[in-house]
């Protein structure tokens, strides 16, 4: 009796120490790392996808600075050509290479939404103005998925430090730091406006 008695208790004690060790709660959050990660791409998709309408419409349209528009074609295949897995948000170096590709595609972008405004006619073609509003949606939807990315890795990232996550992590899962979706270093320079 007092065998079975001490198992019981044992038990007990073992159930309850592993439901405080924080093991599902730092699944959940790895979990929520990677769908936002997950929408943040698909959000860059959709740029990558309508990128080639723009620039049909706008070579259609115009007698347009050939330079630009090769940059933009150049910038959306590096983009897309990089691709970054779930598995690889805990390498920093790896992050970097894909943050960097991805801000030179909105760079040519803003470079040719710029060099458009010489072009009267073109601003006045509906089709441009769609896809013009489209992409600017999605540039929107972009930063907010980046910034709920950038939540989601927070969140991940402190409960696997916390105590008793820590030891959790420490001993069975051995999760690293995921990687924050960092600003391109251009985008802090002021940028130039001239008319």
């Amino acid at each position: 009796m007092k065998w079975s008695m001490a198992k019981l208790l044992a038990f007990f004690l073992l159930f309850s120490t592993l439901s405080g060790c924080g093991y599902n709660s730092i699944q959940q959050n790895e979990e929520a790392v990677n769908r936002s990660w997950g929408d943040l791409e698909s959000q860059l998709q959709r740029r990558a996808d309508l990128v080639p309408n723009l620039v049909a419409t706008v070579k259609g349209a115009a007698n347009f600075e050939k330079e630009t528009l090769t940059a933009v074609i150049e910038a959306r295949a590096k983009a897309t050509s990089i691709q970054l897995t779930p598995a690889m948000l805990s390498d920093p170096a790896a992050m970097a290479k894909f943050q960097s590709a991805q801000g030179n595609l909105s760079s040519s972008l803003s470079r040719l939404l710029i060099a458009v405004e010489r072009y009267p006619e073109l601003k006045a073609n509906q089709n441009f103005r769609d896809l013009q509003i489209q992409l600017e949606g999605t540039e929107n939807r972009i930063s907010v998925a980046r910034q709920r990315y950038n939540g989601a890795v927070e969140v991940f990232n402190f409960s696997i430090r916390k105590f008793p996550n820590s030891l959790t992590n420490g001993i069975l899962l051995k999760l690293q730091a995921k990687s924050y979706f960092k600003a391109d270093e251009a985008a802090k320079a002021v940028p130039a406006v001239k008319f």
